[in-house]
């Protein structure tokens, strides 16, 4: 009996190496997961950072907005110096801020030399910092990974206000 080679005959040669090439099966799901891991993991990092500076966001909104308030409508600093303090703190506990990042800043329109100030329009700001999530706080990247928010509001002060 003769021994065949695919050296020996060609067209078997290329039929056999085309069924090869051809033959896929299986790989289809494996690809798939390689893919759809690789597209999905950078997409959830990206939906949780991106909720965490909208939760941020909003908080920074709520404290200039209340602490606005709070201070317009107070009858004079001392009260408005407590309110605006519980204020902040209630904003603190509830959006989760962060203490030590929390910049706020009064200003008046017109400009007086006290502010707030009878009749006056009260700018508050409230300035922090996000940290972006799962960066480690090693050479300093965590300072580095932030995103700075800042929320402005502002609120007429009441015409019976009385400093001091």
């Amino acid at each position: 009996m003769r021994r065949s080679s695919p050296w020996a005959e060609p067209k078997r040669w290329a039929d056999a190496a085309r069924r090869v090439l051809r033959d896929d099966h299986g790989s289809a799901a494996l690809e798939f997961i390689t893919v759809g891991v690789l597209m999905l993991v950078p997409l959830v990092y990206l939906v949780v950072a991106l909720g965490a500076i909208q939760g941020q966001a909003l908080g920074a909104e709520a404290g200039a907005r209340h602490v606005a308030r709070a201070v317009s409508t107070a009858p004079d600093s001392a009260t408005a110096t407590q309110r605006a303090d519980a204020v902040l703190r209630a904003i603190v506990d509830e959006y989760g801020l962060s203490r030590d990042e929390i910049a706020l800043s009064l200003s008046c329109r017109p400009a007086t030399a006290t502010c707030p100030a009878a009749g006056a329009t009260l700018v508050v700001t409230v300035r922090t910092n996000v940290p972006l999530p799962l960066v480690p706080p090693v050479l300093g990247l965590d300072a580095i990974a932030s995103v700075p928010v800042e929320a402005s509001s502002a609120q007429k002060v009441s015409r019976l206000w009385r400093d001091g």
